[in-house]
């Protein structure tokens, strides 16, 4: 038992934290039973990156790394990789909102569906909103006092990591159609959104190297936009794969079929 106010203070944070996610693993893990019961089976690869997901969003908000990031700036920056990057990127590619529509009950099923088309969800879906909330949110973060700030109050400690998650996640689907999307931007769009988004986590990344957020050394600044710079890139550039992977399946030419049964003399195209 941690008998620090401020130790006490961080168990908390990390209890609630860490607690939607654990339960985010759990009714995926029914939802894929149910499925693999009554419907058709569910891919494993995408119950992997579910829980390979978690496991690193986990790692980013509870435990010895967490714990760690408050004093070490080079590990808070691998926890926001972790946490805002690679976790929303790899639940995202588990497709969760598919197989919870797949298994609940038909009438909550439509319920969802139609929230799903609700204007709110679109202005949520934008990828210009959601590269301002994302990208928005962490310069806001690091340029200012927030970042101080958030090491001394635990509420806003546990806010800003919610933001940071959030925030990554809707920007993944807002670039990646992997689960049902009803207010569907263009690629072009999209590819153009995203372009500018990328420039702003790289200048971000730049700008803490050279201008250390408040309380943090110059050796530490360095190495976490560093950090922040090629292991964004890296992260980065899984999704650009991904996405133009989409963009080729939808835009190939359609492979003619011959019919082997000549008519009047002509093979017939299908």
């Amino acid at each position: 038992m941690h008998d620090h106010p401020h130790q006490t203070s961080l168990d908390f944070a990390q209890i609630i934290l860490g607690a939607p996610f654990v339960l985010l693993l759990l009714l995926y893990l029914v939802a894929v039973y149910k499925s693999n019961k009554s419907k058709k089976r569910w891919p494993r690869r995408r119950t992997l990156l579910l829980i390979t997901g978690i496991i690193l969003a986990l790692l980013s908000v509870t435990g010895p790394l967490a714990e760690r990031a408050h004093t070490d700036f080079v590990v808070h920056m691998i926890g926001h990789l972790f946490l805002g990057m690679l976790s929303p990127l790899l639940i995202a590619l588990a497709a969760p909102m598919t197989l919870f529509l797949r298994t609940l009950p038909v009438k909550a099923s439509r319920k969802i569906t139609s929230l799903l088309r609700t204007k709110f969800v679109h202005f949520f879906q934008n990828p210009i909103v959601t590269s301002i909330l994302n990208i928005g949110g962490l310069w806001l973060l690091y340029t200012t006092r927030l970042f101080e700030l958030m090491h001394e109050n635990i509420l806003l400690h546990i806010v800003i990591h919610i933001h940071i998650f959030l925030a990554g996640y809707l920007f993944t689907i807002s670039i990646l159609y992997i689960d049902p999307t009803p207010h569907r931007k263009s690629y072009i769009y999209r590819s153009v959104v995203f372009i500018f988004a990328l420039a702003g986590h790289a200048i971000l990344s730049k700008f803490i190297y050279a201008n250390p957020p408040v309380g943090i050394s110059k050796v530490e600044a360095e190495i976490g936009g560093m950090i922040m710079y090629y292991g964004g890139d890296a992260i980065e550039i899984g999704l650009i794969i991904i996405l133009y992977y989409h963009w080729f399946k939808q835009t190939r030419p359609k492979v003619e079929i011959i019919n082997p049964k000549p008519i009047n003399g002509k093979e017939e195209l299908i």
